[in-house]
């Protein structure tokens, strides 16, 4: 899909051809006294006679009127303009505009009055969400049919030209970012292997600045990651464990890790999951996709920033050979783990990932996983579980997460969590009780962060959705972006030379 900007007001977007055009309406909205043209007028008398309202949400459609060149005109309400109105009405939007006939090739969206900070990037975001499809392993699935958007911005505050092609060129990458990282979570585990997860990365290494080099057991072995090992011995299908690399600052300069779990499916190993809803456990490398869709998007924009990711991968199976209960292993960092339950096995692969991140003297590490349900009991799917040892770090991502609407809320790491790893067997044990369970697996994670500063989102509750809208979100891929960019001065950014993107 292509996305465009025009910076331009209605009268002038109305003009241009499209399938659809979706004015957006904001509190207040009243046009301008000196715009003559009729399609501005037809808005103020819709406004007047409380045919439309500007709540987010009132819709209002008009069919092949005379002051659009465009087969559908939809007017919608966005209430105040902020990011999260204008992704429900985005969204609302396009669910009416994709139930008429013919299909939707081509769409104009307008904001009627400039647009808030983050508010262009919102509609960017929910109109590529809104119309995404998944056909990889469909024989007859009917891609995506939407084709083109442009999204139009009046000139003017509180958003200059400037800013709103800034802000495009970010939104335009997410949508790349977040629909890879989709689609490696959504595909079924015996077409998202390790080894193709692999080469999922290495095909990034063709885009500028992007490097990866992808280890197999042997090499994984040299490094005595004991601990992901363990979780992979159950399995037929060979671990990965990937390193990518973005170059876009000096070799002097620290980069930022981040770290994936990629179980690309779990059934628990011994301590086997219950069979109803296991399929979703595919998703369970959501935060390696994210990892991917994060590089996706850094090689769109190139910032001045250098970035590591880490991706441990392999499924966790429980045949013969599978790691049992009560087994202790030897992780990288020499800490000897006792395996109280095998379903526990994402830290496991993370703790060697962590301890290999040292290498790189980072300036701070990142690890995404679909870690716990206890997550999900405590955040549910709105925002993610964050624990971190730094408040600065803590404080950057949280801010990150709010400007890209792709949210976090902080957990806390007080060391009394910590007293039910203790083992009578092993330095540590690799779960707790049931109380707190997302706050004990990040206190697990914690013994092997000591070198640099940490932070760990639990994405359980937010990289998937179930029941009838079964399938991936691409999250955090916003939040990482934003982060990411937030670290490298606005001059620096060097965005390619086109603004679309395409999928």
């Amino acid at each position: 899909m292509n996305f465009d900007l025009l910076i331009s007001d209605l009268n002038s977007t109305a003009r241009q051809g499209s399938d659809a055009l979706l004015v957006l309406l904001q509190d207040g909205y009243k046009p301008d006294g000196a715009a003559k043209d009729e399609l501005s007028a037809l808005v103020a008398q819709a406004l007047k006679a409380g045919d439309i309202q500007t709540q987010t949400g009132k819709l209002l459609a008009l069919y092949k009127p005379a002051q659009a060149r465009a087969g559908r005109v939809l007017l919608a309400g966005i209430g105040a303009g902020t990011p999260r109105q204008v992704r429900q009405a985005v969204t609302a939007a396009l669910g009416a505009l994709r139930s008429g006939a013919p299909a939707l090739k081509k769409l104009t969206i307008c904001f009627a009055a400039a647009p808030l900070a983050g508010s262009l990037r919102a509609a960017v975001l929910a109109t590529a969400d809104a119309s995404y499809v998944y056909t990889t392993t469909k024989s007859k699935a009917e891609a995506r049919g939407l084709a083109r958007v442009t999204l139009a911005v009046p000139k003017g505050a509180p958003t200059s030209k400037d800013e709103a092609q800034a802000e495009f060129q970010k939104a335009a990458a997410t949508v790349v970012g977040v629909e890879l990282a989709k689609e490696w979570a959504n595909r079924p585990a015996n077409h998202a292997t390790p080894t193709q997860l692999g080469a999922a990365a290495l095909a990034l290494a063709k885009l500028p600045r992007v490097s990866c080099q992808v280890l197999g057991p042997k090499e994984v072995a040299k490094l005595r990651m004991g601990a992901f090992m363990a979780v992979a011995q159950g399995s037929e299908e060979p671990l990965r464990f990937i390193v990518l690399n973005y170059k876009g600052a000096a070799p002097s300069e620290a980069p930022t890790v981040l770290v994936g779990k990629g179980i690309t499916f779990d059934t628990g190993g011994i301590s086997i999951k219950p069979a109803g809803e296991m399929d979703e456990m595919k998703f369970d490398m959501g935060g390696a996709a994210s990892v991917l869709g994060a590089f996706r998007a850094l090689a769109e924009l190139q910032p001045a920033i250098n970035v590591v990711g880490l991706i441990p991968s392999c499924e966790n199976m429980p045949d013969g050979r599978a790691v049992k209960p009560g087994d202790v292993v030897t992780s990288m960092s020499g800490q000897t783990i006792e395996i109280l339950n095998t379903d526990a096995e994402g830290r496991l692969i993370l703790c060697d990932a962590l301890s290999y991140a040292e290498r790189f003297k980072p300036a701070a590490v990142v690890d995404m996983a679909t870690l716990t349900g206890a997550c999900v009991i405590a955040l549910g799917a709105v925002r993610s579980g964050l624990f971190s040892t730094s408040n600065e770090l803590a404080e950057r991502l949280l801010a990150a997460g709010e400007a890209a609407q792709d949210l976090a809320w902080r957990m806390p790491l007080d060391d009394e969590y910590a007293e039910g790893l203790k083992s009578n067997f092993a330095d540590v044990a690799n779960i707790a009780g049931r109380a707190a369970g997302a706050v004990t697996a990040a206190k697990f994670l914690q013994r092997f962060t000591e070198k640099f500063p940490w932070a760990h989102l639990d994405i359980a509750g937010t990289a998937w959705k179930g029941g009838a809208a079964k399938g991936a979100t691409g999250r955090p891929v916003g939040l990482l972006l934003e982060f990411l960019l937030a670290q490298a001065r606005t001059s620096q950014v060097r965005p390619r030379k086109t603004t679309a993107a395409k999928r």
